[in-house]
């Protein structure tokens, strides 16, 4: 019983570096004002764009968005973690929501200056 007990706490605390490393592997860039992408798409201050994905990313990854046809892209969850909502104009380091209902992550100041600056 105490191995298990060991191996679960080594298990459980060796993997938080790894969640953590998350956001250095897959950073953000702001090609241009109003414009973040991460390795997969891009979006500005209406949402994730097929065309902005296309200029910044390349021809590629804008066809794989674009294939995905239609879905809500004014709330978005960057490779990285950061959590966007268009409609509250604000970015957060997580995407979880409390009880509430309402995002519970601390907000991530700098996406949100990236994205919403006028």
């Amino acid at each position: 019983m105490k191995k298990i007990i060991t191996m679960l706490l080594f298990i459980f605390a060796g993997g938080a570096p790894i969640l953590a490393g998350a956001a250095e592997h897959n950073p953000l860039r702001s090609p241009a004002k109003g414009v973040v992408c991460d390795v997969y798409f891009c979006a500005d201050a209406t949402g994730i764009s097929d065309a902005l994905t296309t200029k910044y990313l390349g021809a590629k990854k804008g066809k794989q968005l674009a294939v995905q046809g239609e879905f809500d892209r004014t709330a978005f969850t960057f490779a990285n973690g950061v959590y966007c909502d268009t409609k509250a104009h604000e970015c957060r380091q997580d995407r979880y929501f409390g009880a509430d209902g309402k995002p519970s992550g601390k907000i991530d100041s700098k996406t949100t200056q990236w994205l919403f600056a006028q």
